[in-house]
């Protein structure tokens, strides 16, 4: 209701209004932010979906080459994958690099990890000489591989001079031995830059929870397992899931630039048989049938490893 007041002359004032209602706790003033969004959700949907669902398209097609005609082939390519040893061989090969290359890059990025939190003398220094090779270029990686590793190269040269010459090999070109050294480079370039990422996350734990562990009497093998590890349990599953992903779908180059899947299909792997088949032998068909496998293996594999490392508290 509004109310009336006088002045010193006696004279009627204006009716004050009365002063307005707050407005309600819960709303807030709308804003813009969608319509700011819709660029990005464009550029998802025709650069992520679309590439995504073309996957699915072309696995039903025939088409034997980019120029070539397309013809509707339903279930043949899913059939000649499957009745494929060749497919078998890469499997198995991808299994073997799953296997290995994970737990022992994580297992050994964790501790150097911890062990550049810890602050030792020179931890500036050993930040940096972690991450040189992720700032190695993937050719140049090869090359230092190629280097160690041919019949010529520095690992056999070490080893005859001191007097192990039997032990001497021609490492990349040997069946029992290529897809090992194909694992050993995807852990010496992952290693570094993970253990960098570790090192930062558990920058951010507080000093107080080890220092404790430590007057309890735990020495650091226990207090980075049973007290640290368990506090960043969830980020070790997210760095977990790109070291998966970069090992199951980057490994194609590896094997590209170092074995071409050689010798026969020893080092065959499932992202390098999708290259092969689409820009070798012009079956895209074949390829996209093995790239939905690829896809449906590494969600798999995501949901895995999130439930693994899933916090419990």
């Amino acid at each position: 209701m509004t109310t009336l007041t006088t002045t010193p002359d006696g004279s009627a004032a204006r009716p004050s209004a009365p002063p307005a209602s707050p407005a309600p706790a819960g709303r807030r003033p709308r804003q813009g932010g969608t319509v700011l969004a819709v660029p990005a959700l464009v550029w998802y949907l025709v650069f992520m979906v679309g590439p995504l669902l073309a996957i699915f398209v072309i696995a039903a097609l025939h088409w034997p080459g980019m120029l070539q005609p397309v013809s509707f082939a339903g279930l043949d390519n899913a059939r000649t994958v499957l009745d494929d040893p060749v497919f078998w061989d890469a499997v198995r090969n991808t299994a073997v690099q799953l296997a290995v290359a994970l737990p022992v890059m994580i297992v050994c990025a964790y501790m150097l990890g911890y062990y550049v939190a810890q602050r030792p003398p020179g931890h500036r220094v050993i930040r940096y000489l972690l991450f040189i090779p992720g700032l190695i270029s993937t050719p140049a990686k090869a090359m230092v591989f190629y280097a160690a590793l041919s019949p010529d190269g520095l690992l056999n040269g070490g080893l005859e001079g001191v007097g192990l010459g039997s032990l001497t090999d021609a490492w990349l070109a040997s069946p029992s031995t290529a897809l090992a050294c194909l694992i050993a480079l995807d852990v010496w370039a992952g290693i570094g830059f993970t253990a960098v990422l570790f090192a930062a996350r558990l920058g951010s734990v507080p000093d107080e929870l080890g220092e404790a562990a430590q007057l309890d009497g735990a020495g650091h093998w226990r207090t980075m397992w049973s007290v640290h590890f368990p506090v960043i349990r969830d980020y070790v599953g997210v760095v977990t899931m790109l070291q998966f992903l970069w090992t199951l779908f980057g490994s194609a180059q590896h094997v590209l630039l170092l074995t071409q899947g050689g010798p026969g299909t020893s080092s065959t792997t499932l992202s390098f048989l999708v290259y092969q088949k689409a820009f070798i032998a012009a079956d895209l068909g074949y390829s996209q049938t093995v790239g939905v496998l690829l896809f449906l293996v590494g969600l798999a594999g995501l949901l895995t490893i999130r439930r693994v490392f899933r916090q419990t508290h």
